[in-house]
């Protein structure tokens, strides 16, 4: 929230103000930024609470942000208090995103998630790759066509990659106020996660490959340097050390240093918080104390709240004072279509693939798939990388892709996540989170969407779908974390088990 170099004078600037005033400053930037937090809470609250869905909190939020730095960019605010709110994505990436992402992982629901892992990798992996290449073809050959300023193909891919990130907080809140089927919350909620990550790998690879005016060989390390990132990622998550001496201080820095180890790795920290807080919540939570099992679920959802809330803020008020390349209408306009047709293709092409190696009692079902393509909204993550584009590109086009970035959030969280209530009942997905082709039955007998049973689709013949039906298993991996894992890494093993019921009911009140 805190900006350490926004009191430094910019060149050709009046000379440097009274330390006096610039602490002012910083007491009104301060002061200004909480009043629009309270704001967008209480604002938040009083609509979730009358059930009125066609403005979510993230869209109030982004609504204050827009609002109030409007009022300042018409009224000529002073520089040093408008310093306070200008979005710097080294700080959001450092401070704001790790929060979030941990209790993402750390609230999760692990049932519905691993069993859907394979469709939710696939979806993340393939299908962010499919609308990066989609979105940034298409941008191409439209500016081949004259229908859209034209800019390079890595440029382009690059466009591709950073517009591709998708952000799950507005269409996740709303599916919990509606009630919708675990399934398809896991696949969106686990899909939007790791694809943020798969698009900065993206970004970086494409940047890379733009700077050393690649070769066949500078492609083919770009690639490897890519899947190094990703899957390395994972590995530098897995802290699963006993916390005994002060374990609430320790509880709550581990994933900081996990997401900073990662990043000073060259790996992807988003992937490695994210994990850090799955496997903190199945194996280091237990052997806190009572005490410190009530405060650190709550300090991780009260940071969380904080932070998501401020981060559709801060991009809102920047978006109002920053400096926008509107005259290229038509680059907006298209870019809009291109990216509704590569979702499309990101979804639809990955859901069918999942579907030929599952059995039909565990496809995917064609409404839920309009729903993942409805639920692609795109926010802060990638606005931030908007903003890197203006400094990594010349001549420009970064400005012109920032433009284009801020009018997709601008509009997809607003309309289509305003609108997103309307179309879980169009597509009749809602009241379905515990019954249905595979609510209630899937949880109870483990047939999620990629977990079916050996027994099931047997006559088909196929040793390939026979294989990946064994690796898919979530029977052995079960049994290994009960006998071998939980053991070794938990030293309270006296917990009761839950009722069937209960146990249900918890599973789907992930970010709660």
């Amino acid at each position: 929230m805190l900006e350490l170099n926004a009191t430094a004078s910019p060149p050709g600037s009046t000379p440097p103000e009274e330390p006096g005033e610039d602490q002012q400053a910083a007491g009104v930037g301060i002061l200004l930024q909480i009043s629009m937090l309270v704001l967008s809470f209480v604002v938040g609250h009083v609509l979730r609470r009358h059930k009125f869905y066609y403005l979510p909190e993230a869209s109030v939020s982004l609504l204050i942000g827009l609002v109030v730095g409007g009022i300042a960019n018409i009224s000529h605010t002073e520089a040093n208090i408008r310093g306070w709110f200008n979005f710097h994505e080294e700080f959001f990436f450092l401070f704001l995103l790790p929060p979030i992402i941990f209790q993402s992982g750390f609230s999760l629901a692990p049932k519905p998630f691993f069993s859907n892992f394979g469709a939710i990798i696939t979806l993340a992996i393939l299908g962010t790759f499919i609308a990066s290449v989609v979105t940034g073809i298409l941008v191409y050959l439209g500016g081949l066509a004259y229908l859209m300023y034209k800019l390079p193909l890595v440029e382009c891919l690059m466009f591709g990659a950073l517009v591709s990130a998708t952000d799950p907080v507005t269409v996740l809140s709303i599916f919990q106020e509606l009630g919708t089927d675990v399934n398809i919350y896991a696949l969106v909620f686990g899909e939007s996660v790791l694809n943020d990550a798969m698009a900065i790998s993206l970004y970086r690879t494409m940047s890379s490959v733009r700077s050393s005016k690649s070769s066949g060989q500078s492609l083919a390390l770009a690639v490897l340097k890519f899947l190094e990132t990703f899957f390395g990622s994972m590995s530098s998550g897995l802290d699963v050390d006993n916390l005994h001496n002060l374990e609430s201080c320790l509880f709550v820095l581990f994933p900081y240093f996990s997401y900073m180890l990662a990043e000073g790795l060259g790996l992807s920290g988003i992937v490695s918080i994210l994990f850090t807080g799955i496997v903190m919540k199945q194996y280091t939570f237990s052997n806190l104390s009572k005490n410190s099992q009530h405060f650190a679920p709550a300090f991780f959802h009260l940071l969380s709240s904080l932070a998501e809330t401020f981060v559709f803020i801060y991009m809102g008020f920047d978006i109002a004072m920053e400096q926008h390349s509107w005259s290229h209408i038509g680059f907006i306009f298209f870019s809009i279509l291109f990216i509704g047709v590569a979702r499309a293709a990101h979804v639809f092409s990955c859901a069918w693939l999942i579907n030929m190696v599952r059995p039909t009692s565990s496809q995917i079902p064609m409404r839920h798939q309009k729903a993942l393509w409805y639920s692609g909204l795109r926010g802060a993550m990638a606005f931030a990388l908007a903003l890197k584009s203006v400094h990594d590109l010349p001549d420009g086009h970064g400005k012109i892709i920032l433009t284009a970035t801020t009018a997709i959030v601008v509009i997809t969280v607003l309309l289509i996540g305003g609108s997103t209530g309307k179309m879980l009942e169009a597509l009749e997905v809602i009241g379905d989170a515990y019954s249905g082709p595979y609510g209630e039955e899937n949880l109870g007998d483990n047939h999620d969407y990629v977990g079916p049973s050996l027994d099931e689709g047997s006559s088909s013949g196929n040793k390939i779908r026979m294989k990946l039906k064994k690796i898919q298993s979530t029977a052995s991996f079960t049994a290994l974390d009960r006998n071998y894992l939980t053991p070794i890494f938990t030293s309270k093993n006296d917990v009761s088990e839950e009722a069937p019921e209960n146990s249900r009911t918890k599973e789907f009140q992930v970010h709660q």
